[in-house]
């Protein structure tokens, strides 16, 4: 009998280390997750902050376009709203890349613009950035999968279920051409 108690406590004892050791790892996931969309937010305002120079500049060259300008300042507010999940973050980027594919279509048309060296820095550090939100997307919706499949798979869904771990949304656009960095044919 006293082995058998033994047996038991030994297999209860288990049991216990093996919930403590998933909890713990889906802790650690789910702040991988949320330390990645933090740095697409780092991201996405460094970008939402290169657009009001980027603008500006173009409108010394083409005052005339203001329907432009202003489609991309709209886009812009939309986009800095805070607050958004990815899936929103997403659409309102999406109509940001859109005004700004549009504000470089009058910027081509301007060739002393072209050649000025703050639009070629703008858009280059534009450029730079775009690329480091894909880098943190991709970083971002890796850590998202590994949640989801942690979650969803038994038994460690059960764990995740009794301390309310739930599904991460990943940061995916509508068209991929949508978050490529937009290109001016000179």
């Amino acid at each position: 009998m006293e082995f058998f108690l033994i047996g038991i406590g030994v297999v209860i004892l288990v049991v216990v280390l093996w919930a403590i050791g998933a909890y713990n790892g889906l802790v650690r996931l789910r702040n991988l997750v949320q330390e990645a969309w933090h740095q697409i937010d780092t991201e996405l305002q460094r970008r939402h902050d290169l657009i009001p120079n980027l603008v500006e500049t173009v409108k010394g060259y083409a005052a005339h376009e203001r329907a432009t300008f202003e489609a991309v300042t709209q886009a812009r507010a939309a986009a800095s709203n805070p607050g958004m999940s990815p899936a929103e973050q997403a659409r309102t980027e999406n109509v940001l890349t859109q005004a700004l594919g549009r504000l470089f279509a009058v910027a081509e048309q301007y060739p002393d613009l072209m050649a000025s060296q703050n639009f070629m820095q703008l858009q280059n550090e534009l450029t730079n950035t775009e690329d480091r939100v894909a880098a943190g997307r991709r970083f971002y919706n890796a850590n998202v999968r590994e949640l989801n499949t942690r979650v969803e798979t038994f038994p460690i869904s059960i764990i995740a279920n009794m301390f309310g771990f739930t599904r991460a949304e990943y940061f995916e656009t509508e068209d991929p051409s949508a978050r490529q960095a937009p290109t001016v044919q000179f």
